[in-house]
């Protein structure tokens, strides 16, 4: 038997399913989209080395062309400078290089290149079919399609800033149905959690429905939390700016510093850019060396070079490995004699600034490597199933009619 409620907490119980219900309701639709693309876009690396897989995977052939080599070859055969690359070790992955035309504006273009031919296998930006699908589902997932119309929906704001809106909403919706449903569930399930965590799958199909909600929501219930803590970080400023102050990541804005009226300053500033223009001539294999020196162990290799001579290096390193934590290491090297001058470790930053730059890894599930990923790819769906289920649970009860109790007859009119 269970234990009566007294009427203080029916009353406050009846509050917290109200909002609990309406908070579903409402973002019910936008949850299901969100969700689901969410569910699939938690493999979005995998899925895209799996259908293109002539852009990542190459045949062993011979050895491997070193950094230098490759490097030296792309810039013949393209006329453009190399900017960056991402290096890795695998011996049957290809490496990207991004490569830059002299003068050329934005970040230059990022090419797939078998590392035992220098043959280019594919361009970053090229509109593959997955790709394509793979856009629609980051779109879907972010701004609910709407940023794939053309006119304008509303003249206060475009599309996607419109989609990001309800989007925010929603997902708030559903943190605050997260909040409310454990309150509603621990008071009535605390005394009997066994049951409480348990599916009665021989029961009709309305108690297997009420069973799938509740249990379910239980087991993903702190992914869930967390997918839907982090998700606002991409829809408000107030919310991004309040998580990186809560979480000590928050920097302000640098002023514009503006020369004008002070010409002093520009015949300096034109001596110093005549002196800078040429590009840093530097071994990438050096700087592959020099990282691991610094950062012993296994990870891939993203490299930064500097447009002007006198500027520093700039190198990441991430894990590799079912359990590698997120969160890459970052150098500066100088480029003349390759000594760090600058060191951010990831490891070395307080807790809370570690939570606060993982934003992106909390809210994708690549935390701990692939381990993090199948369960938030899990937990995914089941919060695609939670506006579901919880429908048809609001649904029967609506359809529920009162009984209507017989009068209680007398034992005298009985016998008459």
């Amino acid at each position: 038997m269970q234990p009566k409620e007294s009427s203080a907490w029916k009353s406050i119980r009846n509050i917290f399913d109200q909002i609990h219900l309406y908070a579903g309701l409402i973002s019910g639709l936008v949850v299901v989209a969100v969700c689901f693309s969410g569910t699939i876009y938690v493999y979005n690396t995998e899925i895209r080395e799996m259908m293109d897989s002539e852009l990542y995977f190459v045949e062993e052939t011979g050895e491997r062309m070193s950094a230098d080599e490759l490097k030296s070859s792309l810039e013949k055969s393209s006329g453009s400078n190399v900017v960056g690359l991402m290096w890795n070790e695998e011996s049957d992955r290809s490496v990207q290089f991004t490569l830059k035309k002299e003068g050329e504006e934005g970040r230059g273009s990022t090419f797939y290149v078998n590392p035992y031919s220098a043959e280019i296998l594919g361009n970053s930006s090229d509109k593959t079919s997955t790709a394509e699908f793979m856009g629609y589902m980051f779109s879907l997932h972010r701004w609910l399609l709407l940023d794939r119309i053309e006119t304008p929906i509303l003249e206060s704001m475009g599309n996607r800033d419109l989609g990001r809106f309800i989007n925010g909403v929603a997902t708030l919706l559903f943190l605050l149905g997260l909040i409310t449903g454990i309150v509603i569930w621990v008071p009535n399930k605390v005394k009997n959690w066994k049951q409480g965590l348990k599916i009665k799958w021989l029961g009709n199909w309305k108690r297997v429905n009420h069973d799938l909600h509740n249990s379910l929501a239980f087991y993903a219930l702190i992914f869930l939390f967390i997918m839907s803590a982090t998700g606002p970080f991409w829809s408000y400023g107030w919310y991004r700016e309040g998580w990186q102050k809560t979480w000590d990541t928050y920097q302000e804005p640098s002023p514009k510093v503006e020369n004008a009226g002070n010409p002093k300053s520009e015949p300096v500033t034109e001596m110093i850019e005549a002196v800078e223009s040429s590009h840093a001539v530097l071994s990438l294999e050096d700087i592959f060396a020099k990282t691991n020196a610094e950062l012993p162990y296994a990870g891939n290799i993203r490299v930064s070079l500097p447009s002007k001579a006198s500027d520093p290096v700039s190198v990441s390193k991430y894990r590799t490995g079912f359990f590698a934590r997120a969160g890459s290491d970052q150098l500066k090297l100088s480029s003349v004699d390759l000594s760090v001058t600058e060191a951010n470790l990831f490891s070395d930053l307080p807790f809370r600034q570690q939570v606060g730059r993982s934003v992106k890894s909390l809210h994708v599930g690549d935390i701990f490597g692939q381990f993090s990923k199948f369960l938030w790819f899990v937990a995914c769906l089941i919060a695609t199933s939670l506006p579901i289920t919880g429908t048809l649970i609001w649904w029967n009860k609506r359809k529920k009619k009162p009984s209507k109790k017989k009068p209680k007859q007398t034992r005298v009119a009985q016998m008459a």
